[in-house]
């Protein structure tokens, strides 16, 4: 058996997804006695649920829903895919079910990792462009949230800063020299398309309440994987109150 890693490292350098709370990590004490005590190493960490590799709970978004620590290792584990579509996608673009399906074969029930090739501009790699990654990432177009409920996919991953379009969300406000840039390249008015009040962080709003959730900012070995079927496993924290969790992201190649 092969062991894959797709969970992006973690560091003080990473960066949450816009407005979010970073990740700080501070020694309380160490071995030679500084600060309380000595003879051990110590840390306090403080963190949002949404920096690096991590898995959105459906209360993220839903108020009703479950908290990551209520979910079971069945629900998170199982049989998967992981589709890549790096080399038809760039800045902005859409991406399909019919494009997900060319590429590789998608079973209903599966976990579905989209590799868009975004994780390539993470904070830690050579090409590393934080606004492109994410603002700039292609993004799943009309329809693609109903495909993904008839296909009862148990949790989708994405290479990228959200499993929704950049333009979907609050960066468009954020960022108006760059949602011009998009319509651009759309070729027409972006609410034409993508009336916001059906398309607004729909991946997140339509999606959570059908328990139906996601993960973001997926990389290491994710390009070993390029169109593969295998065994994925995400493993948060089992913690009852979190909205969200960092987590570990490994597919298990038999």
């Amino acid at each position: 058996m092969k062991i894959y890693d797709l969970t992006q490292r973690l560091s003080i350098h990473t960066p949450p997804w816009p407005s979010y709370m970073p990740l700080g990590i501070q020694y309380f004490k160490r071995i030679a006695g500084a600060h309380m005590g000595q003879g051990a190493s110590g840390q306090i960490i403080k963190t949002s649920n949404h920096v690096g590799t991590h898995i959105d709970g459906e209360i993220h978004f839903h108020a009703s829903g479950r908290a990551i620590g209520e979910m079971t290792l069945e629900e998170l584990c199982g049989e998967g895919v992981v589709v890549d579509i790096s080399g038809e996608v760039g800045d902005y673009d859409l991406y399909s079910p019919e494009l997900l399906e060319s590429r590789a074969e998608i079973k209903k029930g599966d976990i579905l990792i989209i590799n868009t090739g975004y994780h390539r501009y993470a904070w830690d790699q050579k090409d590393s462009d934080e606004l492109r990654y994410f603002v700039k990432h292609p993004g799943p177009g009309p329809g693609f949230h109903e495909w993904a409920l008839k296909m009862k996919f148990k949790w989708i991953g994405v290479d990228c800063g959200s499993a929704d379009h950049p333009m979907n969300t609050i960066l468009k406000d954020w960022h108006p020299r760059l949602f011009r840039e998009a319509e651009k390249k759309l070729g027409k008015p972006w609410e034409e398309v993508f009336p916001p009040q059906e398309y607004y962080q729909v991946m997140h709003l339509k999606l959570f309440p059908k328990g139906l959730i996601h993960a973001e900012n997926l990389g290491g070995d994710i390009d070993k994987l390029s169109n593969k079927r295998t065994w994925i496993g995400c493993f948060p924290w089992r913690a009852i109150e979190l909205e969200s969790s960092i987590c570990r992201i490994v597919s298990f190649e038999f």
